[in-house]
């Protein structure tokens, strides 16, 4: 699946359904990029197209349970973005973050639990 294709999938379930138009008001880019991206996610089993319980006039983009579990699976964009950048750094620099994060969750693991989540002075 496309990055494009992922994007339309995640509009669509932010709403649980939604127009071509909408989607391409959303993505800005024309109804009939859109519609071909429709095409191809429908062919695929991710997209189902019913037509308007509101308006008989309009078509709805509903996702299939495939683009559900596709959804579910996907890491978020920050999290991608985070394991690239980390990836690029030199095997020091993610050694001392690594050993940051494991010292700051041992200070949080719950041994000094009657102190909240206050650091003092001494601990830092």
């Amino acid at each position: 699946m496309t990055p494009v294709q992922f994007r339309v999938i995640q509009i669509v379930a932010e709403t649980g359904s939604s127009t071509a138009g909408a989607i391409a008001k959303r993505m800005h880019v024309a109804p009939a990029t859109v519609t071909a991206i429709i095409d191809k996610l429908e062919r695929a089993g991710h997209v189902s197209r019913q037509q308007s319980q509101t308006d008989r006039r309009q078509t709805d983009i509903v996702l299939t349970e495939q683009s559900r579990r596709v959804l579910d699976r996907a890491p978020d964009a920050l999290q991608q973005k985070f394991a690239t950048d980390f990836e690029g750094l030199e095997d020091w620099e993610q050694a001392m973050i690594v050993a940051a994060l494991e010292r700051v969750a041992a200070m949080m693991d719950g041994t000094n639990a009657d102190r909240g989540a206050v650091l003092y002075p001494g601990e830092l």
